[in-house]
């Protein structure tokens, strides 16, 4: 286990709107807020062809394959995300989200794209004075929390 501290700073009350994808809009939010880092809740309705990633088509197969799921009606949606810089120093957003319609639920990352329909509900809690950030692990071919202690 690594790990490091930080102090909680602004929240923010979101409304996404009709047509925003999830990762798009919040990545963009915090990019003209200043937010370097924070914490996620999320509620509300996906869209009929939203994609989720549903997981690796292959255990622990390098490389690692996704499976690409779209969303073939529309979606209650829960979830919850972690912001951190990139190597960039651009927000990156990573968010998993539970997606229920009648009696079935699936689970996944939004990175592929997830619309919304009609509204999300985010509330942000921005992460101060940390050392999170997302670097590229070369050999997995994602960019991982990297927490470094002071």
């Amino acid at each position: 286990m690594k790990y490091s501290e930080a102090k909680q700073g602004r929240i923010f009350v979101i409304r996404l709107e009709d047509g925003d994808v999830i990762h798009e809009a919040i990545e963009t939010l915090a990019k003209e807020e200043s937010v370097k880092a924070g914490a996620l809740i999320i509620l509300g309705g996906a869209d009929e062809g939203s994609a989720l990633i549903t997981g690796p088509a292959q255990g622990r197969t390098l490389p690692i394959l996704p499976i690409i799921h779209l969303l073939d009606n529309v979606h209650d949606i829960a979830g919850v995300g972690t912001i951190f810089p990139d190597s960039e120093g651009n927000p990156m957003l990573h968010m998993h989200i539970a997606c229920g319609r009648e009696k079935a639920t699936m689970t996944g990352c939004i990175r592929e794209g997830v619309k919304v329909w009609h509204l999300m509900e985010v509330i942000l809690f921005e992460l101060i004075e940390t050392t999170g950030c997302r670097a590229l692990d070369p050999e997995l071919g994602l960019k991982l929390l990297r927490v470094d202690k002071d």
